[in-house]
C-alpha cells in the first residue's frame, strides 16, 4: 500500500518516538493475555494514533475519517479500549514529567490550580449525562480540570453542567492528593465553597479562594489563576473540544488527556501547533520577506 500525504495533525518521527513504547507495551500485554487469539496485528498503531489526533484536532465525526486512514470501525474500536484502560492518562502523565523536568522543575509539582468550563453538547449525547449551569445558562457538561503552576493538567472530572464545582473539586481533590502526594497548595475561584477548602486542609493542602480586586474594570488576569484560562484556550485549539460530541463522559475526559499530550509532545519537540494565527503570522513574514 502506498504512503499516504500527511495531515497536520499526524505525528512527527520526534512525537511517536515519545509515546511509541507505552503503546508497544500496551499491544505487547495485550497480546500476552491471548486477546488478539494468537493474529497478527493488521493495523499499524502510529497509523491508529494519527487518526484518533484527526478526530481530536479537526472536530469531525468517526464515519468521516479520511479513506487513506485505517476504517473508522478500528480506529474507533481502538480509541474506546485506550480510553478505557486508561492510556491517554498515561501518555499525560509521562509528557507531563519529561516537560517540567525539561523546564527545571521537579517531576512532580507542589501547588495546583482547580477550575470549571461548561460547554453545550451535540445531538448524540444521552440527557441523562446532562444538566443546566444555571449560572451561565449553559445546558451540557462541565469539565472540571487540575493543573500545575504552568498550566500542565494533573487531572480532569466530565460531569452534568449541573453539577456543583464544589462536588467535582471534592473528587478532583481526592485524586490529586493520591496521585501526588506533594501537592500542598492549591487555588480556585469564588464558585468553591468554604466546606471544600476544609475538605482540602483534611488532606493537608492550603486552599486558596482568589477573586478580582472590587472595582476593577474591563479583563483583568486573577493572580495564579490566568494559567487555567490559557490552559482551556490551548485546549481548544482541538475542535473536538469545542462542544463534548462523547457519548461518555469517560471517553470526553479521553479526548481532553489526548489533546493535552499533543500540546505537550510539540513543546518537547519544538514544534509548533498549527492555528489560524499561526498560519496569519506565517503569511505575513512570507509577505515581507518576499
Amino acid at each position: 500500500m502506498p504512503a499516504r500525504r500527511p495531515y497536520p495533525s499526524d505525528l512527527s518521527d520526534a512525537r511517536w518516538e515519545l509515546i511509541e513504547p507505552a503503546l508497544s507495551a500496551w499491544r505487547f500485554e495485550r497480546r500476552g493475555r491471548a486477546l488478539d487469539f494468537g493474529r497478527p496485528p493488521e493495523h499499524d498503531l502510529r497509523e491508529i494514533m494519527d487518526a484518533i489526533l484527526y478526530v481530536d484536532r479537526t472536530g469531525v465525526q468517526w464515519r468521516y475519517l479520511p479513506h487513506d486512514f485505517p476504517p473508522w470501525e478500528t480506529v474507533y474500536g481502538y480509541f474506546a479500549k485506550w480510553a478505557k484502560e486508561g492510556v491517554f492518562a498515561q501518555f499525560n502523565g509521562l509528557l507531563r514529567e519529561l516537560l517540567r523536568q525539561k523546564e527545571g522543575r521537579n517531576a512532580e509539582p507542589s501547588a495546583c490550580v482547580i477550575d470549571a468550563q461548561s460547554v453545550k453538547t451535540s445531538t448524540s449525547v444521552p440527557a441523562s449525562s446532562q444538566g443546566t449551569d444555571a449560572g451561565k445558562k449553559i445546558v451540557g457538561r462541565k469539565r472540571s480540570i487540575v493543573i500545575d503552576t504552568i498550566g500542565l493538567l494533573l487531572a480532569v472530572l466530565v460531569t452534568a453542567a449541573s453539577v456543583q464545582d464544589s462536588v467535582a473539586g471534592t473528587r478532583l481533590l481526592d485524586q490529586v492528593a493520591a496521585d501526588h502526594p506533594g501537592i500542598r497548595k492549591v487555588w480556585v475561584d469564588g464558585g468553591y465553597r468554604q466546606h471544600l477548602v476544609e475538605h482540602a486542609a483534611t488532606l493537608g493542602i492550603d486552599m486558596e479562594i482568589t477573586a478580582r480586586t472590587p472595582g476593577t474594570r474591563g479583563f483583568t488576569p486573577i493572580p495564579k489563576r490566568w494559567v487555567v484560562e490559557r490552559t482551556y484556550g490551548w485546549l481548544m485549539l482541538h475542535r473536538r473540544l469545542a462542544r463534548d460530541y462523547e457519548t461518555l463522559p469517560a471517553r470526553s475526559e479521553a479526548m481532553i488527556h489526548l489533546a493535552k499530550s499533543d500540546l505537550m509532545a510539540r513543546r518537547l519537540t519544538g514544534e509548533a501547533t498549527i492555528s489560524r494565527q499561526h498560519r496569519l503570522n506565517r503569511r505575513f513574514r512570507d509577505k515581507r520577506v518576499g
